[in-house]
């Protein structure tokens, strides 16, 4: 394992002890609204200060952009960190949340992790290097056809975000396919299309906290995965993501993006 990689995985074990610490106290938990639906308790803040502690004692000259402290320092190297993405789910006790830590260098994504702390189910990659699940190879599904794939999406939460444009394509995508599930966790959405559990996902209006580590498993899963809009457009700056098998990517593509276009 790449020594880069096994910091992240030191990292993300870290923060999921931290999560599963409190799991049984969730009812004395502060919690706060960022916005409408959107919440953050202290349980992500301990969990990304224990996170971002070990990196920085490994790394105290790399940078960090975490959802709950924002970007601090400067560098080629920065650490991407959601240290608790499901936050709705685990303050329902709905085991369905993880950690994700990428490393970016030079703008490319190099390592990732994905951890579910209730499960235990640890997902890496090292680009070049392949993705696994608790360290067996994973690959994307053998889906070449939309009909009969499984899809994961994210429903738009906040007020007023995009859920004009977004009802027409999760009908599209329902009509077409054999089913589509809402899980609440866009990180380990993405490692299930990267583990072939899904065979495909779209979601409009993420963060890169929420998104980097999973398109580098899938990248690494042999899967595609883009902007939503176009293959030349990065979803970490747009926020907007489209995800899949190969064949399932270009089906949804196909039927997803005309709409984001005309918004019918």
């Amino acid at each position: 394992m790449h020594p880069h990689l096994n910091i992240a995985v030191s990292a993300a074990r870290a923060g999921g002890r931290v999560i599963m610490r409190h799991l049984n106290q969730l009812e004395q938990l502060q919690v706060r609204a960022k916005s409408r639906n959107d919440f953050v308790s202290e349980v992500d803040h301990a969990a990304e200060r224990e996170i971002v502690q070990v990196i920085r004692r490994a790394h105290p000259d790399h940078a960090i952009l975490a959802e709950e402290g924002g970007a601090d320092g400067r560098s080629d190297c920065v650490w991407i960190i959601d240290p608790l993405d499901g936050t709705t789910n685990y303050l329902h006790g709905l085991p369905q949340f993880a950690v994700s830590i990428a490393l970016q260098q030079r703008g490319r994504l190099e390592h990732a992790v994905v951890y579910n702390p209730w499960s235990q189910e640890l997902y890496t990659a090292s680009r070049g290097q392949g993705a696994q699940l608790d360290g067996r190879r994973i690959r994307v599904s053998k889906a070449r056809a939309l009909e009969g794939s499984l899809i994961g999406t994210g429903f738009p939460f906040r007020q007023n975000q995009n859920l004009d444009t977004y009802m027409p394509m999760l009908r599209h995508v329902m009509e077409h396919s054999a089913g589509v599930r809402r899980a609440g966790s866009a990180a380990l959405d993405l490692a299930y299309v990267a583990a072939g559990r899904l065979d495909g996902f779209w979601e409009i209006g993420l963060q890169p906290w929420d998104l980097a580590a999973g398109i580098l498993l899938i990248s690494e899963a042999g899967g595609r995965v883009s902007d939503l809009a176009s293959d030349g457009g990065d979803p970490l700056k747009t926020g907007n993501v489209l995800a899949g098998t190969p064949k399932v990517f270009e089906a949804l593509a196909a039927g997803l993006r005309p709409l984001l276009r005309t918004g019918k």
